[in-house]
């Protein structure tokens, strides 16, 4: 009886709806046609779908379902793209976002049912316009199928509840995530995931100390705008922000940790160069900026910031002598530039770079749990120096 009793139960379980299954897809790729460059995404389930375009600079967004991509996270482009991106882009809502080489407008947006042993076949054909076809295309509303997507609203997460808890709060900032991968090492593994794994690692060895109260500006693979970063600092009561990066250089021979502090003068024009490519970070998202020059003319630079870039510069310096114990630093090690993400006029914000991805070696070392365990020492070692030095202030 009991045997027969598992059976059934067992056969239950095999009709179950997945209902946590996500559409998986299968292949994505680009096609160039005489009169036009066509996108096809081959998925197993047929998708809902919402297209629209983007100026400043020139793109065309596809929001999906949340589905299961391939490995990769970008790709080269051809015809009128440049390049090609796709992932999470809020839960529930997965992104493509096509960087264009000129001005282009939106032909059609279809779905192909399976055929010829293909699943189901997202289609968008875009074709050359001039500039006012463009600027027409950007205000148009946006294609939607048939089962029109969600309103996308990115959610920031919610910060812990501080109540009753006087330690102080550290911010953990993972750069990049989801549709926004940042650089891509010599092995094919991912910023986001590279810093992702450091961030998590830090956030368990502050924990462990039981001195802090730690918060995640994002704790798996989602996107997260830049000014949201600053405002989940802000609202957590953060009394630290360290964001987690790691660079390339078209040279291979480059290597070493750095610390960046905050600066509208860049210290030198590798740091500028280096701030300009973190800050497009929305752009890469498919985010609408228009309309932000208010945002950010209020989180700009002024009197009131003087006393926390003063404490930021000073948390930079200790971190690049406990960094310096065990790791190799790139030379003038403590740099400055104007990161949108180290913004907060309130938060001390640091952001470190841990190393060179496009150095074959470091790029090796940085995947292993050893060279992880230093970086998060010297870390939690400056953490700890730094609010030693402001309590003895106090």
């Amino acid at each position: 009886m009991f045997a027969r009793i598992l059976f059934f139960l067992g056969a239950l379980l095999l009709v179950q709806p997945t209902a946590e299954a996500k559409p998986a897809v299968d292949d994505v790729r680009l096609g160039i046609h005489p009169d036009k460059t066509r996108l096809v995404i081959e998925l197993t389930e047929a998708p809902g779908f919402r297209v629209f375009s983007l100026a400043d600079p020139a793109r065309v967004v596809v929001d999906l379902p949340a589905v299961e991509w391939p490995a990769a996270a970008s790709q080269d482009g051809m015809g009128l793209v440049g390049a090609l991106r796709y992932g999470l882009f809020t839960p529930g809502t997965s992104r493509v976002v096509l960087d264009l080489n000129r001005p282009a407008r939106v032909l059609d947006a279809f779905v192909l049912p399976p055929r010829d042993g293909k699943g189901y076949r997202f289609v968008l054909d875009i074709g050359p316009a001039d500039g006012a076809a463009f600027l027409a295309e950007i205000r148009r509303p946006p294609i939607e199928s048939d089962r029109p997507l969600p309103t996308i609203a990115v959610a920031l997460p919610a910060a812990p509840s501080a109540s009753g808890d006087s330690r102080p709060t550290v911010v953990i900032d993972p750069g990049h995530g989801g549709v926004d991968p940042g650089a891509t090492g010599v092995s094919g593994i991912y910023e986001k995931d590279l810093v992702l794994g450091y961030g998590l690692a830090l956030r368990d060895a502050l924990a462990k100390t039981g001195r802090y109260r730690v918060v995640m500006t994002r704790a798996d693979d989602r996107f997260l705008p830049l000014r949201g970063r600053v405002k989940i600092a802000n609202e957590a009561g953060g009394d630290l922000f360290v964001s987690l990066h790691a660079n390339t250089n078209a040279s291979r021979s480059l290597r070493g940790a750095s610390v960046y502090t905050l600066s509208e003068n860049a210290s030198d024009s590798e740091a500028a160069a280096l701030a300009a490519k973190e800050n497009k970070a929305d752009i890469i998202a498919g985010v609408d900026l228009s309309g932000q020059n208010e945002v950010v003319s209020q989180i700009l630079i002024d009197l009131a910031q003087r006393e926390t870039m003063n404490l930021s510069k000073g948390l930079g310096n200790i971190l690049v002598s406990s960094l310096g114990k065990s790791l190799h630093l790139l030379k003038r090690t403590h740099r400055y530039a104007g990161f949108a993400v180290l913004k907060s006029p309130s938060v001390p914000s640091v952001l470190v770079e841990v190393g060179y991805m496009s150095h074959p070696d470091e790029e090796r070392a940085l995947r292993t749990p050893q060279h992880r365990a230093k970086v998060i020492d010297g870390l939690v070692e400056a953490i700890d120096q730094y609010f030693t030095v402001q309590q003895a202030h106090r």
